[in-house]
């Protein structure tokens, strides 16, 4: 039986400006800005807090009445953990309380998943957690918009890639259309737990050479020798949302549901 989960803040960074979608946060579906469906996702989780971390007054003003708090941050930030760092400032979060960083591009993300992140990272000594899930088919597995996910024995991330990992050397000798039923592939899921404390220290970590060679932002963890603790998410994920094409995809998909 899992344990009781913790208890847990849920941060949502929110960027205005997108290259391929603009406007992201407040684009609708079925009637609701992205950015409302995602912090319902946290409240539903049962997050202490929920925040939504933002640099423009439109997705505050989108955001009123929905229950969750929101921070205005700089617009400078270099990335989403950045404007977290920024909100552990503002609310004086202590060391050791579980951030939930939670995309604000997933609008169906279970409520089960979120809480398992936050338990990953209560039940380990890691300073920072993550999800993944297995990969069944070859085609994922080449892509290099998939990211792999290697972990060991005990529960811990060993290396994040783009590229096919880990290689199963004999089978694919013979055939890389099917994958060996006897190999853990796993597809890493962008959501991630951090303490605080941990979370205001990334930020001032150094880019690292392997961090910006497979331009993931989580190698920068491994680089600099601190552990990240990797479960099995207990439910899927629906792809995020990054472009015209995947918000008509999840118009289709919360049809059917």
């Amino acid at each position: 039986m899992p344990t009781a989960t913790p208890s847990f803040i849920v941060a949502i960074p929110a960027r205005y400006g997108s290259t391929r979608l603009p406007a992201k946060p407040l684009r609708e579906i079925a009637g609701v800005p992205m950015v409302v469906r995602v912090a319902q996702r946290a409240l539903e989780a049962g997050a202490s807090q929920v925040v939504v971390a933002t640099d423009d007054q439109r997705i505050v003003d989108a955001l009123q009445g929905q229950g969750v708090d929101v921070c205005m941050t700089r617009a400078d930030h270099a990335s989403g953990s950045d404007r977290l760092a920024e909100c552990a400032e503002h609310y004086g979060w202590a060391d050791d309380a579980i951030v939930v960083n939670l995309q604000g591009d997933e609008p169906f993300a279970p409520a089960a998943g979120i809480r398992e992140v936050a338990r990953a990272l209560a039940e380990d000594d890691a300073p920072m957690a993550t999800l993944a899930t297995p990969i069944t088919q070859a085609h994922e597995l080449f892509d290099p918009n998939v990211v792999k996910l290697v972990r060991s024995i005990t529960g811990r991330a060993l290396y994040f890639s783009r590229a096919p990992a880990p290689w199963a050397r004999d089978a694919f000798a013979l055939d890389r259309d099917v994958l060996p039923a006897d190999v853990p592939f796993l597809r890493h899921i962008g959501i991630y737990a951090y303490r605080a404390s941990f979370l205001k220290r990334y930020t001032t970590l150094d880019r690292t050479p392997l961090e910006q060679a497979e331009s993931l932002e989580q190698l920068r963890v491994l680089e600099h020798g601190f552990p990240i603790a990797a479960r099995l998410t207990p439910e899927p994920f629906p792809p995020g949302i990054d472009t015209e094409a995947d918000l008509e995809r999840a118009e289709r998909w919360l049809a059917g549901h």
